[in-house]
């Protein structure tokens, strides 16, 4: 069966060779007899697996020794709750910039365990269609949260924000994790969901700085303990073994495509083909996004009616492109072009929406 065009905003495209790769070990990994999913996460093959996988993200991002690496579970919404948890200090304020739905689920989730919460900046105020270029730190701020990329509003940082030396900034990259180069030393932290960028649902993971380690609340649950997961490896619990495989196979394609500037200049052909059709449109499609702040990841646009949008909706899955519909919490339309989205999906979206505006502009 051919296959189609996923422009799904997550679980999302994954490339072709990791596919493969990964089905020809599914029923037996490397002549051992047994697939990963059936593998003792205590075996030396499954250590070489994880340990494999943790060195090409560390590689890929150039990290040094003072990062730490893990594999973890619950998700990017778990990361919302051990963020406030580990380092939201007694008498200081956990500062957020508020940039879509994702950001406000962060700060609800610090507010429900009785963290002081500071809002430094918002773009509610024109339906989060921007980046604020601002924003006003709290007296005594524990750190700094971001939303690097929001998915469903189709925003996205352009440069990393500066914050004072002894301020961590803490991202949510969930939706365009390892898609361009980024300075991570800006950062004490970062978490992203794999099912967007780097491989299957079921993973975070987390880059950390281990001197934000040592701040971690020590009177915490024991799973929400990042000091835990580092010291054992990210193997305290049994892991997510056959996603952060996945996520191997994924680090290894990004590698052989050329590394993150590479992948960034083929986001930016991608994201390009689409966002001209929308502007080429004479007002048929309209971004809903300002046009410096256009996420390279999630485009957002809108047709003249709803109708016409169910129309496109229907029209282009029956030409083989699924996930354009715009998340429930806004409607219109969204392509998500993920790294591993295919060049020619992008260009086929890109002419299917000329053909289409023809038809019925």
């Amino acid at each position: 069966m051919e296959r189609i065009h996923n422009f799904n905003a997550g679980p999302a495209v994954l490339p072709e060779e990791v596919l493969r790769e990964a089905q020809a070990d599914f029923f037996n990994y490397k002549g051992m007899g047994l697939s990963v999913m059936e593998m003792s996460h205590r075996s030396k093959e499954y250590q070489a697996i994880i340990d494999a996988t943790h060195a090409s993200v560390k590689r890929i991002y150039n990290l040094g020794d003072d990062y730490e690496v893990l594999f973890l579970q619950g998700g990017a919404s778990m990361q919302f709750l051990m963020v406030p948890m580990s380092f939201a200090l007694e008498g200081k304020e956990a500062n957020y910039i508020n940039t879509g739905q994702w950001s406000k689920k962060a700060i609800s989730e610090a507010k429900k365990i009785g963290k002081t919460v500071h809002v430094a900046a918002s773009s509610e105020d024109r339906n989060f269609c921007y980046i604020p270029k601002s924003w006003n730190l709290s007296d005594n701020p524990s750190y700094l949260h971001i939303t690097n990329n929001n998915t469903i509003f189709g925003t996205e940082w352009k440069t990393d924000p500066t914050v004072p030396a002894n301020v961590p900034l803490i991202a949510d990259m969930s939706s365009n994790f390892m898609s361009k180069p980024i300075d991570v030393q800006k950062y004490s932290m970062i978490y992203a969901g794999a099912q967007k960028n780097v491989g299957p649902s079921g993973v975070v993971v987390v880059i950390i700085k281990k001197d934000l380690l040592e701040r971690v609340n020590p009177n915490i649950p024991t799973m929400l303990d990042y000091n835990i997961h580092a010291k054992n490896g990210s193997m305290y619990n049994t892991p997510p073994t056959f996603g952060i495989y996945m996520i191997g196979l994924v680090l290894n394609w990004i590698e052989n495509f050329g590394g993150l500037k590479m992948v960034q200049t083929n986001n930016e052909v991608k994201a390009g083909y689409i966002y001209d059709a929308i502007d080429a449109s004479e007002g048929f499609y309209k971004g809903t996004v300002d046009k410096d702040d256009r996420s390279l990841m999630n485009i957002t646009f809108r047709l003249p009616s709803e109708e016409l949008e169910a129309l496109f909706i229907g029209e282009a899955k029956k030409e083989g492109m699924i996930g354009l519909k715009g998340h429930r919490d806004v409607g219109g339309c969204r392509a998500s072009t993920y790294n591993s989205l295919p060049l020619p999906a992008a260009h086929a979206l890109a002419e299917f929406m000329r053909n289409f505006k023809k038809q019925h502009g």
